[in-house]
C-alpha cells in the first residue's frame, strides 16, 4: 500500500460524495496501490451512511464511525495511525485541495523529506477564488502567534488541510499528538521539528470553500490550542514518548 488518504468529516453528507468519487477518479489511474478512509467524527447527518453506501463503487474505501464528536485533530490523528500506506495524507472533505496535488508531493518525499505540506502562503500558491481580507488578516494574526508561542518560525502555513507523511513520520508524531481541536496542525508541526523531521512547504492550487467551517470562534480556539502546545512543550509531554509499532 502506497498511499493512503484520510478524510475527517462531520456532517459532510451533502459534499463528501463528490470529494470522493473525484478522489477515486484519481486514483484508479496511478500505478500504485492506495486507500481511501474516512472518519465520520460524531456526525449528526447521514455522513456514514453515505460512506458505506458508496463503498459499493469505491472498493478501496474504507469508514471509521464514531459515535461522539471528539474534534478534527482527533479523527485525523485516528484515521493517519489506522491506515495502512507507506505515505499518508490527509484532507478536507470540501476537496478545496485537489488530489492531484499530491504529485508535487512526490519528488520531495524522494529527495528524504518525512513531512511535506500543502500551503497556501509559498510562492506560486494559487487561491481561487481569493480569501476575503477578513480571512486572510485572521490568518496572519494565527501565523504570528503561532511562531511567537509555538516556534513554527519558517512554515508560513500551518492549517492548509493538505499534509503528507511518511509512515515512520506518522507512527512517531502522531501518537504523541493531545489536541483534539483545530490547532492540532500547529501541533503535528511542532512535534515534527523538535523530532528532527524534514519538513517541506510546497504550493498548491486552493479552491476557496464559502461554507467552510472555520469562524472567528474557532480562531479563538486555536489561539487558546496554541497556549496549551506552549505549555506541552515547556512541561516536555511531547517528550519521551514510545515510538509506536509498523
Amino acid at each position: 500500500m502506497k498511499l493512503s488518504v484520510i478524510i475527517p468529516a462531520y456532517n459532510e453528507e451533502g459534499r463528501l460524495p463528490k470529494t470522493l468519487r473525484e478522489i477515486d477518479e484519481y486514483l484508479k489511474k496511478q500505478d500504485y496501490q492506495s486507500e481511501i478512509v474516512v472518519v465520520s467524527d460524531g456526525s449528526k447527518d447521514r455522513t456514514a451512511e453515505v460512506v458505506k453506501e458508496i463503498t459499493l463503487e469505491i472498493k478501496n474505501l474504507q469508514l471509521i464511525e464514531n459515535k461522539e464528536n471528539h474534534g478534527k485533530g482527533y479523527a485525523v490523528r485516528q484515521g493517519m495511525l489506522e491506515a495502512k500506506g507507506d505515505y499518508r495524507l490527509f484532507t478536507d472533505a470540501d476537496n478545496s485541495t485537489s488530489i492531484d496535488q499530491v504529485e508535487k508531493m512526490w519528488p520531495y518525499f524522494d529527495q528524504g523529506y518525512d513531512v511535506v505540506i500543502g500551503s497556501r502562503d509559498v510562492k506560486g500558491a494559487i487561491l481561487d477564488p481569493p480569501q476575503s481580507r477578513w480571512r486572510r488578516l485572521l490568518g496572519d494574526i494565527f501565523r504570528f502567534f503561532s511562531h511567537v508561542i509555538c516556534g513554527t518560525w519558517g512554515i508560513l502555513d500551518t492549517q492548509c488541510g493538505f499534509k503528507g507523511f511518511t509512515k515512520k513520520a506518522t507512527l512517531d508524531i502522531f501518537p504523541k499528538n493531545k489536541i483534539d481541536g483545530f490547532a492540532f496542525d500547529p501541533e503535528v508541526l511542532v512535534i515534527a521539528k523538535k523530532s528532527g523531521y524534514k519538513i517541506k512547504e510546497i504550493p498548491i492550487l486552493w479552491k476557496n470553500d464559502p461554507e467552510s467551517k472555520v469562524k472567528f470562534k474557532n480562531m479563538v480556539k486555536m489561539g487558546l490550542g496554541l497556549l496549551r502546545i506552549r505549555w506541552n512543550t515547556l512541561s516536555r509531554k511531547y517528550k519521551n514518548l514510545p515510538l509506536a509499532e509498523p
